[in-house]
């Protein structure tokens, strides 16, 4: 299904919202490497690069959520290039947001907002969800504190990280975890 409105001319610059592809593989790894680790990531104010290294997923990660029977991997575009992404996976009542990235370059103009809301209208428009719930690192005090702002709740619970998984990236300390946020959506 393409969530994306008809390109128009007028709205050149306004990003537009579909569906990725396999043919969106590489610019989707680009971007999320970009927005979480190595140098190009402290651009932004989303970076890993402190406590991370490696990659953050690979192309079999990516088809993964692409094809699979309960998830989307919404892209987001601006005069055709992928600025933006997330990850949307339906678990029963909720659903899950992840792999969100924005390029570093347009960090804090808006867009990631912008995401954000559109996630979560086609997470209950599309599954009926009544709450979304995503995992964060719990040293990620800044970006916590910006989901805190749009709704999210911090819940305490947390999960240990998979330092064993090479896919998970190269661990520069040894005291990270997932904390669950969560949202009831109205």
């Amino acid at each position: 299904m393409d969530i994306a409105p008809p390109r128009n001319p007028a709205n050149a610059g306004e990003p537009t919202f579909r569906d990725a592809v396999d043919a969106d593989v590489p610019a989707l790894l680009a971007l999320i490497q970009s927005a979480y680790r190595g140098e190009s990531s402290r651009r932004g104010w989303t970076t890993e690069a402190d406590f991370l290294d490696g990659g953050r997923i690979d192309a079999a990660g990516v088809r993964a959520i692409i094809h699979g029977a309960d998830s989307r991997l919404i892209a987001v575009e601006r005069d055709g290039r992928i600025v933006a992404c997330c990850q949307l996976e339906h678990r029963g009542e909720a659903a899950y947001f992840g792999l969100f990235a924005v390029d570093p370059g347009l960090q804090a103009a808006g867009l990631g907002r912008r995401v954000l809301a559109e996630a979560e209208r086609t997470a209950r428009e599309s599954w009926g969800v009544r709450g979304m719930q995503m995992t964060v690192i719990s040293v990620r005090e800044e970006l916590i504190a910006w989901y805190e702002r749009r709704g999210y709740r911090r819940t305490g619970e947390l999960s240990p990280f998979p330092y064993e998984e090479e896919t998970a990236g190269l661990p520069l300390r040894d005291d990270l975890a997932f904390e669950l946020l969560v949202k009831e959506l109205h």
